[in-house]
């Protein structure tokens, strides 16, 4: 931009020299001085003396100057821009490839951003998938990974390490492109665990049928917490504030049994001593065939392959974590400002 005005400038002064020291007319002082600024040497348009000369060579050097500037800052425009992008794409492969374990959050809509807010208060590693170049930036300036592509397609859930993913969240805004991504997901990955959006019930049937894991209606789940903060709100209040948000003192986690790591398979619930060594709160057992368990007795015993859901504060459940092994991961995910 200055070197253009600094041009324009040479420009306006050479003109008015032609035209009103050397008494030309305009239009030959305008192209007497286009020709003198390009150097193309098509000669004097009219004769000049001593003095018109020096002027025409000092204005030769401020055009040779200014447009070399010009052309300077231009070129390093392109070339810088070229090799930033290339920098970024090249660092933007290198994160992609070093993600393993990681959740796959597919659309950075309203649903999208609420999702990726708890998987930062939960510091686990996840990857945004969006085509709009729109919600991109806005990913990108909130600080997460975030990769610009159609989430159906495979091509892009490759770029994003599906098959080393543990779990892709199907938030897009329409049920089509939740259903063509599950799909594309479970095709690819056949262990992945799927969690995808629906806007209907004949959407939530076929996202079910089409291998979805979970299906979350935001409008049936929204009418269930509306009916449950009207009726129950104390017991709304207290889940809310064990599931949600980084400042909470209670926590939920899912443990799997393992006979390969814990010992405690076999053994009752009252032997394992589990509550007085942790100080975490059994609340619930889930049988591998499925069946829930709610408020397990010291008489339940524990068995191969049960996913125990306990509560506590984070220092009780890393206490647990150290003997059991939690779903998806060899630690216990706790928020960043704990």
């Amino acid at each position: 931009m200055a070197g253009a005005i600094a041009l324009g400038g040479v420009f306006l002064i050479g003109t008015l020299w032609y035209r009103f020291v050397e008494a030309w007319s305009w239009e030959d002082a305008a192209y007497m001085t286009v020709i003198t600024l390009a150097t193309v040497g098509y000669g004097e348009t009219h004769p000049l003396g001593s003095r018109g000369r020096l002027f025409t060579i000092a204005l030769i050097l401020l055009g040779v100057v200014n447009i070399g500037y010009i052309v300077n800052r231009f070129t390093e425009a392109i070339i810088e821009g070229y090799f930033q992008e290339g920098i970024r794409l090249r660092q933007q492969r290198r994160v992609m490839e070093s993600l393993t374990g990681h959740y796959i959050i597919c659309g950075f809509s309203r649903t999208g951003r609420q999702i990726a807010r708890e998987f930062r208060a939960e510091s686990v590693p996840f990857v945004i998938i969006d085509s709009e170049i729109e919600s991109v930036q806005r990913a990108q300036m909130e600080g997460y990974i975030v990769y610009q592509g159609d989430a159906t397609l495979d091509d892009t859930l490759f770029h994003v390490g599906i098959e080393r993913a543990i779990c892709i969240v199907a938030a897009l805004p329409s049920d089509a492109e939740n259903l063509y991504t599950v799909l594309s997901a479970k095709t690819l990955n056949p262990e992945i665990r799927a969690i995808a959006r629906a806007s209907t019930e004949e959407a939530l049937q076929k996202l079910q049928r089409g291998g979805a894991d979970a299906v979350i209606s935001p409008y049936i789940t929204g009418g269930k917490r509306m009916a449950a903060a009207a009726l129950r709100p104390q017991v709304l209040d207290f889940v809310d504030g064990i599931l949600s948000g980084a400042d909470r003192q209670l926590y939920m986690e899912e443990f799997l049994l393992d006979p390969a790591f814990s010992p405690f398979v076999g053994q009752t619930l009252q032997k394992a001593k589990l509550r007085s060594q942790t100080g975490a709160l059994v609340l619930a057992i889930r049988r591998s065939d499925g069946n829930l368990i709610g408020g397990p007795t010291g008489d339940t015993i524990l068995m191969s392959g049960d996913t125990l859901i306990c509560m506590g504060t984070a220092e009780q459940l890393r206490s647990l974590n150290q003997i059991l092994v939690p779903i998806g991961s060899q630690k216990l995910r706790k928020p960043k400002n704990q």
